[in-house]
């Protein structure tokens, strides 16, 4: 189907906002807004445009294996560097604004590697839709002068899966994903034990199938969610017991499955309302 003219109006002016950047890194995750992102970076920029990625214990392993293989498929230049965002204190005691200092620690050392590598500016993948939630990560971007070009190219989620789609990019339709940090309940410190079971038991529902899901750390519960569309197969007494299988053996003493279903940001709903609204 053939884009809007709107559409392709703000898609001319994603490109010409790149185009007067100069020599780009683009902060990149492997989730379909980043992604397209470093794709329309490197159509428009060539090789002054550099992909990078942070590795860190928070980015789930085959989170980092399927954005690698992405920029390989493109031919796109890609950079991992390595954030230290757990030596922080405030990140560890994990509280409203872990993701501002996520974010912090990040372009911090993005900054630095942008002077070590002689470019003249930083962009993220942030785009409408975001204005509407609880992003405390987007005020360290600010603070750092990190550009957002969706942003200001007005362009929605939907519609960056929209171009990436006509782009041919496979990454159109992959589901939304965030930090594995952001499963664990706020107030709970982060640890890479924590992170690490996070890690596991979101491997093993990706392993029975379910494609669209979150694993919640409340200690010794775990609040399995799962897209409604996927529901269905989830309730069942057999996959009732597989959960509990798994689950268990990862150190859980009760296993939930949320009603609800999947919906991001689900544990922001647990913050104070004055905090959300002062910072988000």
């Amino acid at each position: 189907m053939p884009l809007s003219p709107e559409l392709t109006a703000k898609r001319a002016s994603l490109d010409a906002r790149l185009r007067a950047l100069g020599r780009t890194l683009v902060a990149y995750s492997g989730g379909v807004d980043s992604a397209f992102l470093a794709w329309a970076a490197h159509e428009v920029l060539g090789a002054d445009m550099l992909a990078v990625i942070a590795d860190s214990p928070s980015l789930a392993r085959a989170q980092l294996a399927d954005a690698i293989a992405f920029v390989r498929e493109q031919g796109i230049p890609l950079e991992v560097i390595t954030t230290t965002e757990l030596d922080r204190p405030e990140y560890v005691r994990n509280d409203g604004l872990r993701c501002f200092h996520c974010k912090d620690e990040l372009f911090t050392v993005m900054e630095d590697f942008r002077h070590l590598r002689g470019f003249d500016a930083i962009v993220y993948g942030v785009n409408v839709d975001d204005q509407g939630d609880y992003r405390p990560g987007q005020v360290a971007a600010s603070q750092h002068r990190v550009a957002a070009p969706l942003l200001e190219a007005s362009l929605t989620k939907q519609e960056i899966r929209d171009l990436a789609r006509e782009a041919g990019l496979r990454v159109w339709d992959k589901p939304a994903s965030a930090c594995l940090s952001s499963r664990i309940e706020y107030g709970r410190p982060v640890t890479p034990e924590a992170l690490r079971v996070v890690e596991q038991g979101e491997d093993a529902l990706r392993a029975l199938g379910f494609r669209q899901f979150r694993v919640r750390h409340h200690g010794d519960i775990v609040r399995i969610e799962i897209a409604p569309e996927e529901l269905p197969r989830a309730l069942t007494p057999t996959m009732a017991a597989e959960f509990t299988r798994i689950f268990k053996a990862l150190g859980f003493k009760f296993v939930t499955l949320d009603l609800e279903g999947f919906r991001s940001g689900s544990m922001n709903s647990l913050l104070p309302i004055d905090q959300v609204t002062r910072t988000g």
